[in-house]
């Protein structure tokens, strides 16, 4: 029996696989068997079946190849990357991530109101004219951190782990992963997306990619809080270079003297920076910046320093299978909205289809993470 062939226009064909961040050619080469080629020549016409494995292969909605229009798709907010500004272009992981972000927090915001669970006072309270020291004031009175709260701490990881905490009890949910959802084959690349900050009054979210180094990381949390004193959802891309948009050098200056202050840096300052970036638990570029900026470092031997760490090999930290999963999983939920999570479904205010949906998990693998994890 002829099988049921099924004749799409060839540009549908071509956004798909740029929707997916390939071009025919890399296309082509990652699945050798496919027939797109020739569907976009109509020399032939796929069958479903045949449509539904490419839709898989280039991760889009199936319904989408039969729309009259392609769906305009967008992240909603700039990512910025040093002096390339705002990215122009569509990555699909930091799209689908963004979106996972999105749905946790338009649940949250329903659920909280609701139940008049108190919210988050850091939203919204300062603007690009409020002085960068008051506003790091701010925000140290909020997260109970003075200047010097990285000193007793033993690594850059614990340096995380305690302003991840101290954000959450300020009512910042935090999401770290280096993967989209719990796909190992979609790794979050760092040049896409270090993290971003989802700005909402009643729950705003920061997400971190694990995937970056733990001194970027510490910075990047310190950084998008900022974004949500502001009110302004962004994110950022890995780079070496400061970006000219207001907003985000705004929040460059509030993350370097949150975690490197002027005063304590003066009196520590040695010319140092390794031993300086284990004190403050930040990278040695952050140091030397704020060293020069303070005119602590002179013009040359910034310059000096800049071009031999510039070439220093960065790479991306690998997140595979290995590891404790309900660890990372404790991670890539967050604790708050875990607990919020649990208490909805315990309260049969929130099915476990939904807390599955939500979270990620499912089944047993949900129920000890909710029993011996939260």
């Amino acid at each position: 029996m002829a099988l049921d062939r099924i004749h799409l226009p060839q540009e549908r064909f071509l956004w798909a696989i740029q929707r997916a961040g390939m071009d025919l050619d890399t296309y082509q080469s990652k699945y050798p068997k496919s027939s797109v080629a020739k569907w976009i020549t109509e020399e032939k016409t796929p069958t479903l079946k045949q449509l539904e494995d490419f839709a898989k292969q280039v991760r889009v909605p199936f319904g989408y190849l039969f729309l009259e229009h392609a769906p305009q798709e967008e992240i909603p907010f700039p990512v910025f990357r040093g002096e390339a500004g705002q990215r122009q272009g569509f990555d699909l992981d930091v799209y689908d991530t963004v979106n996972g972000v999105r749905q946790r927090q338009e649940w949250l915001s329903d659920y909280l109101v609701e139940n008049e669970i108190p919210v988050c006072e850091i939203v919204e309270v300062v603007s690009l004219h409020t002085p960068v020291a008051e506003t790091v004031d701010v925000l140290r009175r909020k997260l109970q951190l003075d200047a010097r709260w990285a000193f007793e701490l033993a690594s850059d990881g614990a340096a995380v782990s305690k302003m991840t905490e101290q954000l959450e009890n300020a009512g910042v949910f935090v999401a770290f992963n280096g993967i989209v959802g719990n796909n190992t084959h979609r790794p979050l690349d760092v040049k896409e997306c270090r993290g971003f900050a989802l700005v909402d009054h009643i729950a705003p979210y920061i997400f971190v990619n694990s995937q970056d180094a733990k001194k970027a990381q510490l910075f990047t949390l310190v950084h998008e809080a900022a974004h949500i004193m502001l009110g302004v959802s962004a994110g950022h891309a890995e780079t070496l270079t400061l970006s000219h948009d207001a907003t985000e050098r705004y929040c460059d200056m509030v993350a370097a003297e949150f975690l490197v202050p002027a005063m304590v840096l003066r009196e520590l300052w040695d010319g140092d920076l390794k031993k300086l970036s284990r004190r403050f638990w930040v990278s040695e570029l952050v140091i030397a910046r704020r060293a020069h900026d303070l005119g602590l470092m002179s013009d040359n031997d910034y310059r000096n320093f800049w071009q031999e760490y510039s070439h220093r090999p960065h790479s991306q930290k690998k997140e595979g299978n290995g590891g404790d999963f309900y660890r990372s999983s404790l991670k890539r939920v967050g604790k708050l909205f875990a607990i919020h999570i649990r208490n909805a479904v315990n309260s049969s205010q929130l099915s476990y289809t939904e807390a599955y949906r939500l979270t990620g998990l499912k089944g047993q693998t949900y129920d000890v993470f909710m029993n011996n994890n939260i």
